[in-house]
């Protein structure tokens, strides 16, 4: 989703702003700018496409001396991707610029009002409406702060905005409600962005700004307030452990590979400090004070929705829970939810700020469920606000298709699994020590494993590189894989992919198999492969390829087989994962597709 940053110090601001809007560039955007105030008046700077369409044109011109500036990404939402609706926009004025993510939901009856006052409009978008709808308040209101909290306070919606005032060159505004936006805390500097990556090579303290606050921010000082009574707010500065080269390419050609890659340590950091000594159990602090729960609804969007439907399986194994598994954008509307005693909601998400994800959690606890976060982003808006909330500790992910973020919640969710199991005495010694075995020996497995499977990922990504179509088929707990499988292959190379519970291919979409539409399967050694491989043979009595991947010794009717490491029960996730990762990486990179950024595509989906 679109990306903020506002500078404030004692650097040329604009170069500062455009180095922050490329570490903000994995979000996904169609148009990027710039504004500053120079010698008394707005100096914007708008460009459709990438980045270096806008440092073009700034090349083109005078550099700026000014050392206060904002900038923006912006990823279309209201309007096509076009100069006139990318950020900053100006009042009519042209006394204040704006920048903002998000959705004003009631645009139109503010734009409608504001027309019969005169005000005249540019572009299609929302922003450029809240622009003049401050400027509508400041001509009563002198104080632009309190112009700025009555405006915000008329639109309803999700945002995240910087405002600056010719009027005010070396300041800026900032606030935020349902979408993220964080305050870097430097020396002689002060930044504001929607993710940390923007402002980590000057700072490492932040302030992570909640819902309904506003800020007004100089190169010396920064005072955050409550939009609704502008009364001063309690705030925390907090240090950012992980530096910069965590979130730099590290000689990969991708993002997305390099995270792949990563995952091996993701396994390690991620069991730290929360297996027992000599491997007897798990240690979850987090939970120690909840009851274990009777029933559990894991509610989450995407990949996150694949990481649950792959835990529903383990947890069910090995705690005995009855797992429910929604869909975030669904499960927000609901007309009731209705929970027993010790009955709790899981919600999962990457970034902690996934909208739908976040009103869901929202919508549980006011039907009064206790409510679990699951999320990589210490101090996003999921982990504030969740009763209780246990990180991945998987270090930023910066391509815009997720994968180690996936194999970290596989994790915890396995860990949360034997702890449950581990507290209601239903899981053996016997168990849990093969399963803590297997955790142990997955990172030195996938690190040994990983170039061989890029490998091949190589080779049958141009194998099959002209398909249009592709089938993914898996049963039992590798079902989550096949969707997160197609769902990889969509993004990434715009092939469009189906993920299927393999016994549902007979029940219609069989019709589609030909000799130009592949499969691609999930063949492991367990009780379900004989299953499968039915499911493959009448995949190819009707012309269909097959690529299987499968365990070594497995006699199968593939076309191409893709053999792993055999890994006991459900810890094979870990194995297949990367493998349906490479071959989507590798099918979008050969056919030339934008890796990081997949088109129309955003890292962090904060509105609806």
């Amino acid at each position: 989703m679109c990306g903020i940053v506002g500078y404030a110090g004692h650097r040329p601001a604009i170069p500062v702003v455009v180095e922050e809007l490329h570490r903000l560039e994995y979000r996904g955007y169609d148009s990027a700018g710039v504004a500053c105030v120079q010698q008394g008046a707005f100096r914007v700077v708008r460009a459709q496409g990438k980045l270096s369409a806008l440092e073009q044109l700034l090349s083109e011109q005078a550099p700026s001396t000014a050392t206060t500036g904002m900038g923006h990404t912006r990823w279309a939402t209201h309007g096509a991707p076009a100069v006139r609706n990318a950020h900053p926009h100006l009042s009519n004025d042209a006394s204040l610029a704006l920048v903002h993510n998000g959705i004003i939901e009631n645009y139109l009856e503010i734009k409608k009002d504001l027309a019969a006052r005169g005000y005249v409009f540019h572009s299609e978008t929302d922003t450029e409406v809240l622009v003049n709808l401050i400027q509508e308040c400041h001509r009563t209101e002198p104080d632009l702060r309190k112009a700025f909290a009555r405006a915000l306070s008329m639109a309803h919606g999700a945002y995240a905005v910087c405002l600056m005032s010719k009027d005010e060159p070396d300041a800026f505004y900032a606030a935020r409600m349902s979408a993220p936006l964080i305050l870097g805390v430097g020396t002689g500097e002060n930044f504001v962005a929607s993710d940390i990556p923007a402002f980590l090579p000057y700072t490492r303290k932040v302030v992570f700004l909640e819902d309904g606050e506003m800020v007004r921010v100089t190169s010396s000082s920064f005072a955050i307030s409550r939009v609704q009574d502008l009364s001063p707010v309690d705030y925390r500065v907090e240090t950012i452990e992980w530096d910069v080269q965590a979130a730099q390419k590290g000689g990969y050609r991708h993002f997305m590979l390099k995270e792949i890659f990563e995952q091996p340590k993701v396994l390690s950091d991620g069991m730290a400090g929360r297996l027992l000594e000599d491997a007897k159990g798990v240690r979850l602090p987090e939970l120690d004070g909840l009851p274990v729960p009777s029933r559990l609804s894991i509610v989450a969007c995407g990949t996150s929705a694949h990481a649950g439907m792959w835990g529903r399986h383990i947890i069910e194994a090995l705690a005995e829970i009855p797992i429910q598994v929604e869909i975030a954008s669904e499960y927000r509307y609901k007309e009731k939810l209705l929970f027993q005693p010790d009955e709790m909601v899981l919600v999962i998400s990457q970034s902690g700020e996934t909208a739908d994800t976040l009103a869901a959690l929202r919508r549980a606890k006011e039907c009064g469920a206790k409510v679990l976060g699951l999320c990589n982003v210490v101090g996003s808006s999921i982990a504030r606000e969740a009763d209780c909330v246990l990180y991945t500790q998987a270090g930023p992910e910066i391509s815009v298709a997720s994968t180690k973020a996936m194999c970290s919640q596989m994790l915890v969710l396995t860990l949360m699994a034997l702890y449950w199991g581990e507290r209601k005495q239903i899981v053996s010694e016997a168990t849990r020590a093969a399963c803590i075995e297997t955790l142990l020996s997955l990172p030195q497995i996938l690190e040994k494993e990983l170039p061989s499977m890029h490998a091949q990922a190589k080779v049958l990504a141009r194998k099959y590189a002209q398909a249009r179509n592709f089938f993914y088929l898996g049963r039992g707990h590798c079902y989550a894989l096949a969707l997160e499988g197609a769902l990889k292959l969509k993004e990434l190379s715009y092939i469009h992919a189906e993920g299927y519970a393999a016994g549902e291919m007979k029940h219609g979409p069989i019709a589609l198999i030909d000799s130009a539409f592949p499969t691609f399967a999930i063949c492991l050694a367990d009780e379900l492969l004989p299953k499968v491989k039915s499911n493959m043979v009448e995949v190819q009595a009707r012309q269909g390829k097959v690529i299987a991947v499968t365990t070594p010794g497995v006699d199968l009717p593939a076309d191409d087989l893709w053999i792993v490491p055999d890994v006991p029960s459900f810890m094979s996730g870990f194995i297949v994962l990367p493998v349906l990762q490479l071959f989507s990486y590798e099918m979008a990179d050969y056919l030339g597709k934008d890796v990081d950024q997949p088109r129309n595509l955003a890292k962090s989906v904060t509105v609806e």
